[in-house]
This record gives C-alpha cells, sequence and structure tokens, in this order.
C-alpha cells in the first residue's frame, strides 16, 4: 500500500473513460501512485454509471495511468468525514453489481484499496511484473473495502490469512497460483485486458461476484482460527491489527457479506481508537522520508547525484560479511569476496554458495531467471584483485588495527575513484580514515546481521567524508533495499549508543531484586521482540566485555583497590563481567544469562544458578531488595534509552527523532505499533519522562546517564511541543552530522 500524498488533480481528469469498440477502457489518472482518494472514487463512480448507461458499451476494462493499477488508498481520509461521502466499498459495490463484465487490468501494483477495487471486478489480468497484496496490517489497520470477505471468498481462509496478516507485496506468478488473478500475461495489459473483456461478452456475472459467494469451510474451521490467534499473539505480540484481520476473516465463514462487512468497518473504527495505527503510520512516513537526507553544508539527497555502483568487493567472509555478499548479488551487482586465510575463505565460500541456491530457489519460485537475478560472486584471497572495483566493504572483526591495515592495503591498491566502506558498530570512523590517501571517500556502513535479512543499514558519515560518498552510499543502501539511516561519527553510533544506558539499568534491577527473565517478560510485553538479556546472550557476552575491557572498566586496567561497584566515581555493576569470567558467553557457548539446550541453542531457559549468583551478590555487598512495579522496570529501562536519544540529538549524531525511531524499529526490535523510542516519549509526555529522570537522577547521582538531558529539558520548558516541531529545537543546537 502506497500512502503518498497526492498532487493536487482536478476530480474531471482522476479518471478518464475511452472506447476501443465496444469496451469502455477507464483509467485511473491520479499521480504519482493513483491513491484512491475522494476525488478519485467520485470520478470512478461518475464515469462507470456513465459506462454502465451507455449502451455502446458492452464490457469495461479498469486500469492504472502511468503503470500503476492503484497503490491503495489516501493515508489522509481514514479519518475524516471524506471516507463516509463515496467509500470504496460503495465504489466497489457498483462494479461488483454492473451487469456487463469488469476486467482489471493490473499492472504495477494493486495494493490494499487496488486490490479490492480489482476484487469487485469480476476478471483479473495481471503483468507479469505486478504485485499485488493487502499491506494494511503493516500500518496498524486492516483492510477495510471488503478485503477481508471477498479475499477467502476467492481464496479460501488459510490463503487469506496468510496474505493479510503477513501484508506481503506478491508477484503475479504466484498471485496466479493462488487463484487471486484470473491471468498473467507479458505485453501491453490493456490490451489483453481488452480481449478478455470481448471473450466473456454475455458469459453469466453471477459466479463472478465474489460478495454472492460462499466461503469454503470444514470441520476443523473453527480449531484452525482459534490456532491463527494463538499465533498471532505470539508473533505479534501486542498488536491489536493482526487480531483484528482475524476476526473479520472469521466473520466472512460466518456471517452474510452485509454483515460481514459492516463488522469489517467497526473492526476499523475500534483499531482506530487504539493508537496503534497513528504510531504505526508515523512510523511508515518516518521510514520513507529517512533517505530525504540534509547536510549542514548545503548538500541534499536531491541536489547530489549518486556514482554508479556496478562491481564491489567485501573483506571478510564471516556471518556479517557472508549476508553482505548475497545482500549485494541479488540486486545482480558482482561481487569479489575477499578472506585473508585459506581455511576462512572456504568455509565462507560454501556458506555463500549454500545461501545463493536459496536466493536462486526464491527466483524460480516468482517465474525469474536465477542466471539474470543474481550477481556473479568471485572468491579470492588476493587483495590485487580488488583494483578496479567501484566500492569496496570491510567487514572484518570489531578491531581497529586490524581495519587500519586493511584500509592502508586498500589505498595502495583500489582505483581512485573506488569508495571505501567499513562495517563496524561503533568505532571511530575519522581513525579508520586517517590511513588512507582519500578519507572524503571513506564512509561507515553498520549493517546488521544477519545483513542479507535485516533491513536497517547506518550510514556513517565522518568529518571528511563528501557529499557524493554519502550520496552514493545512501543510494546503495536504498539499491539492497535497506533502510538506510545517515548518522554522525561518535562511539556506537546512534543504536548501540542508546542501547549503554538501556541495558546498564536492566542490569542494575537485576542487583536490586529482579531476576533476568521477569526484566525481559516485562519489555517484551510492552512491545520489544527480544528483552534486554535475551539480546545480550543472542549477541554474545564477550563482545560487550571485550569493549568494557578497552574502555578499562574491567579487566587489567582496572586500577588496584578499585571499588566493584565503582569506576570514576560512577556507579558500576561486574555481574555481566563475573559470567564472562568463567566462560557463560551466552547462546555461543550455552549459558549467559539464561541456559540453552546446547552451545548455538535458541531455547533459553531461566538458570537456578543465576538465580543463585544473583542472591550470593545481593548478600555479599549489602544491597537491598527492593523490587517495585513493572512499570519501574518500563520505565528505567525505556526513559534511559530515551534520555540518551535526546543527548544524540543534542550532539547533530542524527538529524532528527524520526531517524532515532527508524533505527529501533527497523535494528532493535521495536514494534512499530509503538512508533519508536522517541514517538514513545512525545506520546507518554515529556514531563513525564522528565519528572522520572529528574527524581531517580536527585537519587543516584553516581548514574550520570540518567542525568536529564539539556534539549528533553528545553522542550518542555517550551511546552513539550508535538514530535514532528523537535527538528527545529534540534537545529539550533550545535550540529555534528
Amino acid at each position: 500500500m502506497d500512502f503518498v500524498p497526492e498532487a493536487n488533480h482536478s476530480e474531471d481528469m482522476a479518471a478518464t473513460r475511452r472506447l476501443s469498440g465496444t469496451v469502455a477502457v477507464i483509467t485511473i489518472d491520479h499521480p504519482t501512485v493513483n491513491a484512491l482518494s475522494s476525488s478519485v472514487r467520485h470520478a470512478l463512480v461518475k464515469v462507470f454509471g456513465e459506462a454502465i448507461k451507455d449502451p455502446a458499451v458492452e464490457a469495461i476494462v479498469l486500469s492504472g495511468a502511468n503503470g500503476k493499477f492503484s497503490a491503495g488508498a489516501d493515508i489522509r481520509e481514514f479519518s475524516s468525514p471524506e471516507l463516509k461521502i463515496v467509500s470504496l466499498e460503495d465504489l466497489n459495490a457498483i462494479v461488483e453489481a454492473s451487469k456487463k463484465p469488469v476486467v482489471a487490468a493490473i499492472e504495477g501494483v494493486a495494493l490494499g484499496g487496488g486490490l479490492e477495487l480489482a476484487l469487485a471486478c469480476h476478471y483479473r489480468v495481471a503483468d507479469i511484473k505486478s504485485r499485488v497484496g493487502l499491506p494494511e496490517v503493516l500500518i496498524g489497520l486492516l483492510p477495510a473495502a471488503g478485503g477481508t470477505q471477498r479475499l477467502p471468498r476467492l481464496i479460501g481462509v488459510p490463503a487469506t490469512l496468510d496474505v493479510i496478516l503477513q501484508g506481503r507485496h506478491i508477484p503475479a506468478p504466484e498471485a496466479l497460483q493462488l487463484g487471486i488473478v484470473d491471468d498473467v500475461v507479458q505485453g501491453n495489459i490493456v490490451d489483453a485486458a481488452i480481449q478478455v473483456a470481448r471473450k466473456v461478452v454475455g458469459s453469466p456475472l453471477d459466479k463472478r461476484r465474489l460478495s454472492t459467494k460462499f466461503v469454503s469451510s470444514n470441520p476443523n474451521m473453527e480449531d484452525f482460527l482459534d490456532t491463527a490467534v494463538e499465533k498471532a499473539k505470539k508473533q505479534f505480540r501486542g498488536a491489536q491489527a493482526p487480531l483484528a484481520c482475524i476476526k473479520a476473516v472469521r466473520a466472512s465463514v460466518h456471517l452474510p457479506y452485509h454483515r460481514a462487512v459492516e463488522m469489517e468497518r467497526e473492526l476499523f473504527a475500534s483499531l482506530l481508537a487504539t493508537g496503534q495505527p497513528q504510531a504505526q503510520q508515523y512510523a511508515f512516513f518516518s521510514e520513507r522520508n529517512v533517505g530525504k537526507w540534509t547536510h549542514p553544508s548545503g548538500g541534499r539527497w536531491d541536489t547530489v547525484p549518486p556514482k554508479p555502483v556496478r562491481t564491489a568487493a567485501v573483506i571478510g567472509l564471516g556471518t556479517m560479511g557472508r549476508g553482505i555478499v548475497i545482500s549485494l548479488a541479488k540486486v545482480n551487482i558482482p561481487v569479489i569476496a575477499l578472506e585473508q586465510d585459506a581455511q576462512q575463505l572456504d568455509l565462507g565460500k560454501k556458506a555463500v554458495n549454500a545461501l545463493l541456491e536459496r536466493e536462486a530457489e526464491k527466483l524460480k519460485k516468482q517465474g525469474s531467471d536465477p542466471g539474470s537475478g543474481l550477481g556473479s560472486v568471485h572468491f579470492t584471497l588476493d587483495f590485487g584483485e580488488l583494483g578496479n572495483v567501484d566500492l569496496v566493504i570491510e567487514a572484518v572483526y570489531e578491531n581497529m588495527e586490524l581495519k587500519k591495515q586493511i584500509f592502508s592495503k586498500l589505498s595502495a591498491i583500489c582505483k581512485p575513484d573506488a569508495f571505501l566502506c567499513t562495517n563496524t558498530s561503533g568505532l571511530n570512523i575519522d581513525e579508520i580514515a586517517s590511513v588512507t590517501d582519500r578519507p572524503e571517500q571513506v564512509i561507515g556502513t553498520h549493517f546488521f546481521s544477519p545483513a542479507n535479512i535485516m533491513r536497517l543499514l547506518e550510514v556513517v558519515r565522518g568529518h571528511y567524508t563528501s557529499l557524493p560518498t554519502i550520496a552514493t552510499t545512501m543510494n546503495l543502501g536504498k539499491t539492497l533495499g535497506k533502510v538506510a539511516v545517515l548518522v554522525g561519527n561518535c562511539p556506537l553510533f546512534v543504536g548501540n549508543r542508546m542501547a549503554d544506558p538501556f541495558l546498564e539499568q536492566a542490569v542494575y534491577l537485576l542487583e536490586e531484586g529482579w531476576y533476568p527473565e521477569e526484566v525481559d517478560r516485562v519489555l517484551e510485553d510492552f512491545g520489544i521482540t527480544m528483552g534486554p538479556f535475551r539480546m545480550m546472550d543472542l549477541a554474545g557476552l564477550d563482545v560487550f566485555w571485550r569493549i568494557r575491557m578497552e574502555k578499562g572498566l574491567t579487566g587489567v586496567k582496572v586500577p588496584h583497590g578499585t571499588p566493584a561497584r565503582e569506576r570514576y566515581g560512577s556507579r558500576y555493576s561486574p555481574l555481566a563481567d563475573m559470567l564472562c569470567e568463567i566462560g557463560r558467553f551466552g547462546e555461543k557457548s550455552g549459558k549467559g544469562w539464561y541456559q540453552y539446550e546446547k552451545p548455538w541453542g535458541r531455547n533459553a531457559q531461566p538458570d537456578p544458578w543465576v538465580k543463585d549468583v544473583l542472591e550470593k551478590y545481593r548478600s555479599t555487598h549489602q544491597i537491598k531488595q527492593h523490587r517495585s512495579s513493572p512499570e519501574q522496570i518500563l520505565e528505567r529501562c525505556l526513559y534511559a534509552l530515551i534520555n540518551e536519544g535526546f543527548r544524540v540529538l543534542e550532539d547533530g549524531i542524527a538529524s532528527g527523532p524520526e531517524d532515532i525511531d527508524v533505527i529501533y524499529n527497523n535494528g532493535y526490535g521495536w514494534h512499530k505499533y509503538r512508533g519508536g523510542p522517541m514517538y514513545y516519549a512525545s506520546n507518554v509526555g515529556l514531563p513525564k519522562v522528565l519528572d522520572m529522570l529528574e527524581n531517580y537522577h536527585k537519587t543516584n547521582p553516581d548514574v550520570p546517564s540518567m542525568k536529564p538531558a539539556f534539549l528533553l529539558k528545553k522542550l518542555v520548558s517550551v511546552g513539550s511541543p508535538p514530535i514532528k516541531a523537535w527538528r527545529t529545537h534540534v537545529g539550533k543546537l550545535s550540529h555534528r552530522l
């Protein structure tokens, strides 16, 4: 579903009609994506009425201008009176009731309301490259123009739930297999639809009107639907839209069409009242706009052209490097994959080839040719083979000296205009660039693991990084299907920097009487996919341990006689260090904050040993247990995260709160129905966040991360403006981006 606010377009021009013999061709013409706004619906009602009454017309073809059938509704009308004047379902009823056959000519996309309109047509013909779907669930809603009713009457309940709950854009060949479309063609889609229309003139239409059909059922249908509800509760924890979708589809089994559609509309209205659609729509638009970057020097996304990336290289074939290779190959960019060790090269080659085979199978199922859809991958140990690539992505492990050695080599080997990218999760981009002869062409590309699946890409600009380098890297992220967010250069960048105080508070809660599974449960119930202790176990406790050792927080760099729970005058918890010192690194070792069935196991279970250690630790350090309400777990962890987010904005590391929310929604497991941490802060009220932080810091002055950020205090002092106005105040502060 595409929710771009449409350009002004007169009602008379929003839909046009022409004759091809006895077939009326009606074209939706509402740039850029033919969204079904009020003016379009009015125009379609008018031209359909004319075509139905015209005795010269025997059949009707409905198409979309500019290569798109329709990308769906206009999001601005979802809660406006415009929706009630001529609703999309009113239009669909007119189309379906036509005594003249109506054929939908689907090109480009038919999404959301676009597909609902196509389902009201008697026949559907799709271009082979087109896609269809009902993705309303992705913005916290359900299809509300008969989609939850017509689709199950066409393809059955199980397939309908798969289509609606996943919100997928379904390729035309798959849509044909499912029975959503009647035919898939190559060539001129309108001409093909006209041919179908001529063939079916005079054919009975009763069986083609989906609202009159019954949903095929079986004795196990109720059990199937009950199971679907339980699965949805687990998969979409806390989200209301998936449950409403299932309820609406269940109505298609039990109720006649007109009553079921009434329930569909009631469920739509009830979802709007939850606030979740508003949060998800904020997340949707934030994600769309995050690529429209602006640089303080005056450079912008639309004024600085990117350079073409025709060939690329990836250095390092560990888990991250393999995923990056696959990401490049999937968009048909030839890749040279380099390892510095023959054994690692062989392991990496086998893993990459296995992943490529899976991608080839997916392309075959979609009716595409894997040979033309995947870029070639060449494996090598020789840096000399990288001399002519357009862009290099270094993806070795987090070690500054190793990365500097590699970039020094690249500087001598790569062609002068090659871009040099480092996949680092928090190291200084400027220090890496300092060993090259082209610091302006060095940039950070922080992928998230697994890189061929995770959508987030933090693009990290160094002090000398040029505007063309930024433009090229941001454009590459878009090409790879990533959500690329431009951020400034500071330790840990945005996402990981904000996670530090969040994790710090989670561990302090253990000291004070809570247990890992309790803290995780509260945060997961709130709407974070994985709680902090599960996340640390998954990432590897040793990874965080090495970072703390490098900072001098643990290990040999800690001065003799330093209190166990204090570092440099601030509170410190050695609990995680204690686990690492005995080899409890998380999933990889089979034990961490949780215990697992085996090393690299995924089934986390509370560990009685951890509980015992915590009790002894509290006793040794004479820590009073003060377990309060689960709400305090939320406030302390989330407000610590949010407070650091305000500091990130103060420092100019992110250009606005929307960028932070996009990062957390796509890389750190925030469910989009919460909008993101900064949206949540705005929603819950900035004065409440400030009050909690001030009270906590007053009682715990040795926890500097909880001292309220200047920007937070400033926003409260000016009346807590809405989140869209924060950038105005951020812009007046120093800007490092």
